[in-house]
């Protein structure tokens, strides 16, 4: 039983309800059917489990010219199109927890699919939806949620500035990035643009241009990522919105930065302010805009 039932029967018995309060008394066989009709779904409600959350939806639509109108879509770039997105969300919500091996399967692939649950009509395309095998509390946000959601972030920001790039990019998975990259090029070796629609917001690449220039702007050479260790202090840390300040030995250039959403009691690092230590981060710059560092591993503090 999932939640679009539940909502159905609660309006079924608002619907009974109000049907009751406006049967007459004296219609006494009008309202024994509404009873018993209203005793059977407040039955019903009776045996679901608790409320759970909605799983999550998107709406993955494509045009050019794999694409025939309305009508159909070339099976050869469909099943590659939807493949290579579906993989490139898997990626990222299994990044959430653990990085990413360069290579190997993707950790927990079976825990992170979608469903095709129909067609989307107007260009073609598919809605999809999240496979989840156990309930989800409503106030819990599932990986596939997160992940669909940065996804539709890292293609909103191929169009935007450098900054917005790196923005997001430096808070996600090397292979994760690459697999996003690759849906790209599936669309731009297809000659196709898309329209992906999740929550309330939604993005459109408009031409296969738009879809070249973002392909290139996540490409190695432009978008630039490597580790790197830092040597100095830290001046403080805002666990709330996970950054901090880092303070270089030697010409007191300050850093400033985030810390990876997978650490854990970050606020432990006040405890050692102004303390020299190495720390290892991840360096991201896109084009020649301002580097990004994300905060990869706890510090090793030195024993007092």
């Amino acid at each position: 039983m999932n939640n679009e039932e539940r909502q159905h029967l609660l309006a079924e018995r608002t619907f009974l309800q109000r049907m009751l309060a406006e049967t007459p008394t004296t219609a006494r066989l009008t309202r024994m059917s509404e009873e018993a009709r209203l005793r059977k779904v407040e039955a019903r409600l009776a045996t679901l489990p608790a409320d759970e959350k909605t799983p999550a939806r998107a709406r993955l639509t494509f045009d050019g010219i794999p694409v025939i109108r309305s009508h159909g879509i070339f099976a050869d770039f469909g099943m590659k199109a939807v493949s290579s997105f579906t993989e490139a969300v898997a990626s990222v919500a299994a990044s959430l927890s653990a990085p990413l091996a360069a290579m190997g399967p993707i950790p927990d692939r079976d825990q992170n699919q979608l469903l095709i649950t129909n067609t989307a009509v107007g260009s073609f395309g598919f809605e999809l939806e999240e496979y989840r095998a156990e309930q989800l509390a409503l106030n819990d946000e599932s990986p596939v949620a997160t992940a669909l959601k940065r996804t539709q972030e890292l293609l909103q920001s191929t169009l935007g500035d450098d900054e917005a790039l790196a923005d997001i990019a430096s808070e996600t998975d090397p292979r994760a990035l690459e697999k996003v990259r690759a849906f790209l090029k599936v669309l731009a070796d297809h000659r196709a643009i898309c329209t992906l629609q999740y929550g309330e917001k939604g993005v459109r690449f408009t031409d296969i241009g738009q879809v070249n220039r973002g392909l290139a702007r996540l490409e190695a050479d432009n978008l630039r990522e490597n580790e790197e260790q830092l040597h100095g202090e830290f001046i403080g840390v805002l666990p709330a919105s996970r950054s901090f300040e880092f303070r270089l030995v030697g010409d007191e250039q300050i850093i400033r930065g985030k810390i990876s959403s997978r650490l854990q009691n970050v606020d432990d690092i006040n405890d050692h302010l102004h303390q020299i230590v190495k720390i290892d981060v991840m360096r991201t710059q896109v084009g020649n805009g301002r580097p990004r560092y994300l905060l990869a591993k706890m510090p090793q503090w030195k024993q007092e």
